[in-house]
């Protein structure tokens, strides 16, 4: 009896310390990023863009709008503990939130292989609003009791239909992969050649280890797209919850649950939206409804082939990422 008590002191100790601490580093986060909006409304410097478009400058104002109401809801939360209101607030905040994080992994991917962001103010607001997400998530969960252990995290599947989802997310990327070495071996897709399509990476502004890759007969997505389908399989099977057997140097081979879920929950947010909007776009254009510009391609016609096969795998990896990030949580966390 004395034994039970001692636990549930330790772990409602833990808890207190844990939402305090929690509560005060997203009061941090929330002066920053309500400080970082207002500054760029009131010098007119807009927060977000659509393509090459800019957003209204006056967004910044919700941003400071959103950055003052989660001070508030950070310092109840170190305060009184997340009460079912305040909680209620943080997740419509995440949500928020992550509207304002998307097209990070697209500012990852151009800096890694391009010449630079779009706009450096709008890329410092995605890494913002992706870290709010996780802070206000952690707030939102910051009183709840951790379970006790049982024996330690032991490595699993996901359900068969978890599993089918990733052959599908899988298999979605093929054409994506065959179309873009197509091109990096210097033969004709689309009514585009490979030269071609090299001179337009260059006219972009694509960085040597861009070009370089090209010249080699690689594609810088193609091999993106084998990191993903490494990373959604990892998520599924038992041995993307342990490190292989050549870290045995490690007192732990167990994988940090963030170290995988972080990734995933960037590239879900990404390209699920981007693909499935644009994919409910290309179907418009093959009815007819509206018309898709060549751009860089001979005819409509050619542009929308290569539509079809980037942005149906970028909706079919992207949904089945989110299923694969969920059922990894449910797995190694808990409901």
């Amino acid at each position: 009896m004395t034994d039970g008590v001692v636990r549930d002191a330790g772990a409602a100790g833990g808890t207190w310390w844990r939402r305090r601490w929690v509560g005060r580093v997203t009061w941090c986060w929330a002066v920053a990023y309500g400080v970082f909006g207002l500054v760029c409304a009131m010098s007119g410097t807009p927060l977000l863009y659509l393509g090459s478009e800019s957003a209204p400058a006056a967004l910044g104002w919700v941003g400071a709008g959103v950055g003052a109401l989660a001070g508030f809801a950070g310092g109840a939360v170190a305060r009184y503990g997340p009460r079912s209101w305040v909680r209620g607030l943080l997740w419509g905040m995440c949500g928020v939130l992550g509207a304002g994080a998307f097209g990070l992994l697209m500012d990852v991917v151009t800096l890694m292989f391009g010449q630079g962001v779009e706009s450096w103010v709008a890329a410092a607001h995605h890494v913002l609003a992706a870290a709010g997400v996780v802070l206000l998530a952690a707030a939102a969960r910051a009183g709840r009791r951790p379970a006790v252990a049982t024996g330690g995290r032991v490595p699993s599947a996901a359900p068969p239909l978890v599993q089918l989802a990733a052959c599908a997310g899988t298999l979605a990327f093929l054409p994506y992969v065959v179309m873009k070495l197509v091109w990096a071996g210097g033969g004709t897709f689309a009514g585009v050649s490979g030269q071609e399509m090299l001179t337009i990476s260059e006219r972009n502004g694509a960085s040597g280890v861009w070009l370089a890759l090209e010249s080699w007969g690689l594609d810088a997505t193609a091999l993106l797209a084998g990191v993903g389908v490494f990373l959604l399989w990892g998520l599924v099977r038992p041995w993307g919850q342990v490190f292989p057997r050549w870290t045995l140097v490690l007192a732990d081979r167990r994988v940090p649950r963030w170290l995988p879920l972080a990734p995933a929950l960037i590239g879900a947010a990404t390209l699920a939206p981007y693909g499935v909007i644009g994919v409910g776009y290309c179907a418009l254009a093959t009815a007819g409804v509206v018309t898709v510009r060549p751009g860089d391609f001979p005819t409509s016609q050619d542009a929308l082939l290569v539509s079809w096969i980037g942005l149906g795998a970028f909706a079919m990896y992207g949904v089945a990422l989110a299923t694969a990030a969920r059922s990894y949580w449910v797995r190694t966390v808990g409901r």
